[in-house]
């Protein structure tokens, strides 16, 4: 099978970054051909389960189609709701609460959303510093019919997240999306407010759903006027 990079660090789950250093270091069991990687299915996926990753080949005729499919932040974080007081004295009893208050799943959806978490937690922290958290599964949830949906979390008292920065987390936006071009996708726009230090403390005033929504909806007129001028 031959995939490009950015196809390659996608079908991880893992940074270009990341990807990209591996190569160089040979850790990774893929060679380069032409404009693209080449490599044994087989072997990398057992590469992937034995450095506890999962590797997913994109379907690309199915991506194409997602493109055209792909939401914006507002519609994403507005389906998936705000939460206040979260309790919670640990990140696994945090998680717990907030998977039992998203709506949009099953019971046994949210069993498995849970241990999910928890795991992609071990790997590394999804406290991506300014006391901010964004838990996510490593991979879609499997045999799950829902929209992208990022549903936000204000905790009644900050927690320790191991974030880099070692700030205390006190709001956790869940992503959850039914593939990794929505999850990419989300996640970038979800980034572009975050690196915004007056968004935290906007967001340090826990505001109402309404307020929050209103901000995220200016927010992405001001990245897609951006994106435009690039263009």
């Amino acid at each position: 099978m031959k995939l490009t990079i950015h196809e390659i660090a996608q079908s991880l789950y893992l940074p270009l970054s990341t990807v990209k250093r591996w190569i160089r270091q040979g850790r990774i069991p893929i060679h380069k051909s032409g404009s693209g990687y080449v490599f044994n299915e087989a072997i990398l996926n057992k590469w992937a389960a034995a450095c506890n990753l999962t590797f997913s080949p994109p379907q690309k005729g199915i991506e194409k189609i997602q493109e055209f499919e792909l939401e914006n932040l507002f519609s994403a974080m507005k389906r998936g709701g705000v939460f206040y007081d979260l309790k919670g004295d640990d990140i696994p009893v945090v998680l717990e609460s907030a998977v039992n208050k998203i709506n949009v799943l099953s019971d046994n959806t949210k069993a498995k959303l849970y241990n999910l978490l928890l795991e992609r937690e071990n790997i590394t922290s999804t406290g991506i510093g300014k006391g901010v958290a964004i838990p996510h599964p490593r991979t879609p949830l499997a045999n799950s019919n829902y929209n992208p949906t990022i549903t936000t979390f204000f905790l009644e008292k900050p927690i320790d997240f191991a974030a880099l920065d070692k700030k205390p987390v006190f709001v956790m936006f869940i992503l959850l999306c039914p593939s990794v071009k929505h999850h990419l996708h989300l996640l970038s726009r979800l980034a572009f407010c975050i690196r915004d230090d007056l968004f935290i403390e906007f967001l340090k005033t826990y505001p109402s759903s309404e307020v929050l929504f209103s901000k995220i909806a200016d927010f992405e007129k001001e990245l897609d006027r951006a994106k435009n001028n690039r263009l």
